[in-house]
């Protein structure tokens, strides 16, 4: 059998702040307020933090994500206090979260190409390739029920790198840690994937 699935920093930190999570998402379930709405609403806020980031002011980017930070857990936390955690609001939140990654990377490669840097520009192509790389690894390995969970900068991680990369206005060394390590990260998911699809062909030859 695969090896026991270790809960990630992202699904730690839930947990740990579910004291300050679960009021907040009470509240807005008793306004009306659907998680999937929430999920929107932080790729809205998401989005103008690309649009600060794309026209320079990258410390203001970097504050509001900083900002927008836990709106990410709100639809989740929403859903599970409904009863409502369902598939359809799984995958909303997850392209949701694949589009906001891009407009922040995208925002800042455009801002580094208005600049005419380079390597900001190189950087935050390989940071933007290795972050959809390390959740598209993970999402095609969850449909062949194969196992990918490994990795040294899932998303959570690779937040805690940029956003005070963004507010001390240093976005270069931010980008370089995650082009380097998502893409390591990526590579640690083919590799585990790739053990765990030869290991279920012994296991299925053994069964014959």
């Amino acid at each position: 059998m695969s090896e026991a699935r270790k809960r990630t920093l992202s699904e730690n930190m839930r947990v740990w702040f579910r004291w300050l999570l679960e009021p907040i998402a009470r509240f807005f379930n008793r306004l009306g307020i659907h998680p999937n709405l929430m999920t929107l609403f932080g790729l809205a806020g998401t989005t103008l933090a690309g649009v600060l980031l794309g026209t320079g002011y990258i410390r203001w980017g970097g504050l509001l994500l900083l900002i927008m930070g836990p709106v990410d857990a709100l639809d989740g936390a929403m859903a599970r206090l409904r009863g409502e955690p369902t598939v359809w609001g799984a995958f909303v939140d997850s392209v949701s979260d694949r589009y906001a990654e891009l407009v922040v990377f995208g925002g800042l490669l455009f801002h580094f190409l208005t600049q005419e840097e380079p390597l900001g520009v190189v950087l935050a192509y390989l940071a933007a390739a290795g972050s959809v790389l390390v959740s598209y690894v993970k999402a095609r390995a969850d449909a062949g029920k194969l196992d990918a969970n490994v990795g040294i900068l899932t998303r959570f991680e690779r937040l805690l790198v940029l956003i005070p990369s963004l507010i001390f206005n240093v976005p270069l060394y931010g980008l370089g840690i995650i082009a380097v390590f998502a893409n390591l990260t990526a590579l640690q998911r083919i590799a585990r994937v790739r053990r765990d699809a030869y290991r279920q062909m012994a296991a299925t030859r053994r069964d014959d």
